[in-house]
């Protein structure tokens, strides 16, 4: 079947107007031939009037045939009898009983068409017509009407086409206009010639080329404090290399080695991080059944070394059991990343937890920490990537955050921080709204 709304419409329009073209002449012929019956009945009544009230008329009782050249309707063309009773001989075909009126009388030639008026006592006025000579002029009649609306057919379907073509050129010229954009810097579409059902349409595109104009931008914020990121410790490798090849003795080569590793190591971990970030963003891995309980007693076996090294009292809380049908390795970066920057930014002697429950609508994993938490003011921005908060202790590139909001956001559920009720600490939520069977299969293909 043709896709083309275009052509759709035009076919469906054209179809509906001839066949609302053939009813209506349908309707047409049967109604102009009904009234070319009647006033046929009617003209039979004048002549009858007009021969009773004129006697000297003279009216040929067999009609002559119609005269070439002659295009008026006469009596003959109708093929008309007219009798004067009881002058004229009464025809066999014609009851001496009939009263005065319109009658269809049966003879041997066929139906004939009587009107009978009796003005005077003992006089009677006759005019007969044959009911086929009505038939055809009242069907040749009809016929004309009837061919002069099957003739406008064509012409109406004609411009249906050319009507319907040229009010969807705005689309064509919106279409145009959407291929001229330049798809770095799309701008929105002017609405102000565009057809009223089509303005919505144009609407929902012109927020969507926002949408695509603002990830845009972060793109590019992104490659740039990036290329900034990467810039910093290959800078700092390159000067440490050469250092390194400065030295002369054994001792100064491991002096001197120790911050290379340093920040060889941070270079790994960051470029680990963008490849996280990427990926996040990019890739659909498969859905599988997880116990969140295993998953995050791996997790949190994963962290003790970061831990220990702190003497960070580390623990889980679980309260509910949970099973997700979701992207193992996606959740498992979310919470690693929570974690170590709890561990991280927790002080020495601190403590940790991972909380695990149920809401009334939410399945919810926590990390919990006594660390310095965070401003209510830097809340939404430290979900940015390469922000960190001005005067944060230590070392880091500001993407954890970010990849854990990314990777949320591909899973389908959501990441907030807040503040512990007693100002001690920082609480990382990621939240699952809990679903059917039904709906958890839906979401799976959603995600695949």
């Amino acid at each position: 079947m043709n896709k083309s709304l275009q052509t759709r419409l035009s076919v469906w329009l054209s179809i509906a107007i001839v066949t609302t073209g053939v009813l209506a002449a349908s309707v047409s012929f049967l109604l102009a031939r009904e009234d070319g019956k009647d006033l046929q009945d009617q003209m039979l009544k004048q002549i009858a009037i007009l021969v009773a009230r004129n006697p000297g008329i003279s009216m040929p009782i067999d009609p002559p045939r119609k005269s070439r050249g002659t295009h008026s309707l006469s009596i003959a063309e109708t093929k008309i009898t007219v009798l004067r009773l009881p002058e004229d001989n009464r025809p066999d075909w014609l009851p001496g009983n009939l009263k005065s009126g319109l009658h269809t009388l049966t003879t041997n030639q066929g139906h004939v068409r009587v009107f009978l008026l009796s003005e005077h006592p003992g006089s009677t006025t006759v005019v007969a017509q044959p009911t086929s000579a009505r038939d055809e002029i009242a069907v040749n009649g009809a016929l004309l009407e009837l061919v002069s609306l099957l003739m406008l057919l064509p012409i109406m379907v004609w411009l249906t086409f050319r009507g319907v073509k040229r009010q969807f050129a705005p689309v064509n010229q919106l279409a145009g206009h959407l291929d001229a954009q330049n798809a770095e810097r799309p701008t929105a579409i002017a609405d102000q010639e565009i057809p009223n059902e089509i303005v919505p349409f144009v609407q929902a595109i012109n927020r969507l080329l926002g949408r695509i104009d603002d990830l845009l931008n972060q793109q590019r914020r992104f490659i740039a404090n990036a290329a900034h990121e990467l810039r910093s410790p290959l800078t700092a490798l390159s000067v440490q290399a050469q250092n390194l090849q400065q030295s002369e003795t054994l001792d100064s080569v491991r002096e001197r080695v120790l911050p290379l590793l340093a920040g060889v190591e941070r270079a790994r971990k960051l470029t680990e991080q963008l490849l996280n970030l990427a990926r996040t963003t990019a890739e659909k891995d498969e859905i599988a059944d997880v116990s969140i309980s295993v998953l995050v007693r791996e997790i949190i076996a994963e962290c003790l070394v970061l831990s220990e090294g702190k003497h960070i009292d580390l623990g889980l809380a679980e309260l509910a059991s949970l099973r997700w049908d979701t992207v193992p390795g996606t959740l498992r970066l979310i919470l690693r990343n929570a974690l170590e920057n709890a561990l991280k930014y927790t002080p020495e002697g601190g403590e940790v937890t991972v909380r695990i429950y149920s809401d009334r609508e939410n399945d919810v994993i926590e990390v919990v920490d006594n660390g310095p938490g965070i401003p209510d003011s830097e809340r939404k921005r430290v979900f940015e990537p390469f922000y960190r908060i001005p005067g944060t202790a230590g070392t880091g590139s500001g993407l954890g955050l970010a990849i854990a909001k990314e990777a949320s956001i591909s899973l389908g559920g959501s990441v907030t921080l807040s503040n512990r009720l007693d100002g001690s600490g920082l609480i990382f939520s990621y939240r699952q709204t809990r679903t059917t069977p039904s709906e958890e299969t839906d979401r799976s293909r959603q995600v695949n």
